[in-house]
């Protein structure tokens, strides 16, 4: 066994059994160190320009965000071995990555299309025609989907969620997000309650016998996968153009939360953001609040400017 393969496999037992890391995120450094080894045949693979070579690589080959998390993989596993003295130093302390990125900003989902795609689930539950298959699955699809945008959580994080992780008696679930860290988010809306308990009574069989809340059609635990294809599912029944993703239900209920004047630091503790820099990207999305702030604040406002006793025109006569 060579040395780098020797190393990755001590980092990533430290990772799962030391620092109890979720099977995701072991799953993607796994990949990721594979990735860098096969980079690293017949060269040196803890040399400074061999690791600012592979950066490179990964800037060509992947969007920047695909990118930063690699190299983020690439310094904590550099880091350990400097920690466990197997290597003298990481090579990471001369190697300085700064990049100008454009800023992306989240993509959300109109109030009316939201509507209209959670009308078009309900509407199945009406339908006498279908089965009572075609009814669970239906239930199923809506409890999901209002628990996104009622929660705002990760696809990953209801996909994990337990039976004894939802309290529909006193309204609230408990969520593990990254790095294993709990919250609780409050489920205020009736019909969202409603629809959950449903669901519930329907699939507590399956999930006692999964251990897992939501459930796919085959009655095992339902995939992430499974999830993005239910919602771009209903998304194309509304309008076959549209292309919509469980994330951006998140990014749509922080978006509104914030045009409704809620305390960045409450929507950070909502969607269990770290940091607050993470969630104030939601003010570079918000233009409504923008607007709204504009309009009545703008110091522009306050000008006594007299322009009706002057040759005026105002330049959108024109057009």
């Amino acid at each position: 066994m060579s040395e780098l393969k020797l190393n990755v496999e001590r980092f990533l037992n430290d990772c799962r059994f030391m620092k109890g890391l979720s099977e995701k995120t072991m799953k993607a450094y796994t990949i990721d160190l594979r990735q860098f080894s096969e980079f690293c045949i017949g060269k040196e693979w803890n040399n400074k320009d061999v690791i600012e070579e592979y950066i490179k690589e990964l800037y060509i080959n992947y969007k920047p965000k695909t990118a930063r998390r690699k190299i983020a993989c690439l310094k904590a596993f550099f880091h350990f071995l400097e920690n466990a003295d197997l290597i003298i130093t990481s090579p990471f302390h001369k190697i300085s990555i700064k990049r100008r990125e454009p800023m992306v900003l989240p993509k959300v989902i109109p109030v009316t299309v939201l509507s209209e795609i959670l009308e078009s689930a309900y509407l199945k539950l009406n339908n006498p025609n279908h089965s009572d298959c075609y009814y669970r699955y239906a239930i199923r699809d809506i409890a999901v989907m209002e628990l996104l945008f009622a929660s705002g959580v990760r696809v990953y994080e209801l996909c994990n969620l337990k039976l004894s992780d939802v309290d529909l008696k006193d309204k609230f679930i408990k969520v593990y997000g990254k790095g294993s860290k709990e919250r609780y988010i409050q489920l205020t809306n009736k019909d969202v309650v409603s629809v959950l308990k449903r669901y519930q009574k329907e699939y507590l069989t399956e999930i006692k016998a999964t251990g897992f809340y939501f459930i796919n059609n085959r009655g095992d635990k339902i995939s992430e996968q499974s999830v993005r294809f239910m919602v771009n599912k209903y998304a194309k029944s509304v309008n076959p153009e549209l292309h919509i993703t469980p994330h951006m239900f998140r990014h749509t209920i922080a978006t509104l939360l914030l045009e409704e004047d809620v305390d960045i630091r409450y929507i950070q503790e909502f969607l269990g953001h770290s940091s607050i820099t993470t969630t104030q990207i939601y003010t570079h999305v918000s233009q409504n609040a923008q607007k709204k702030i504009f309009s009545k604040k703008h110091p522009r406002n306050k000008l006594k400017v007299n322009i009706h006793n002057t040759t005026f025109v105002i330049l959108s006569d024109f057009f």
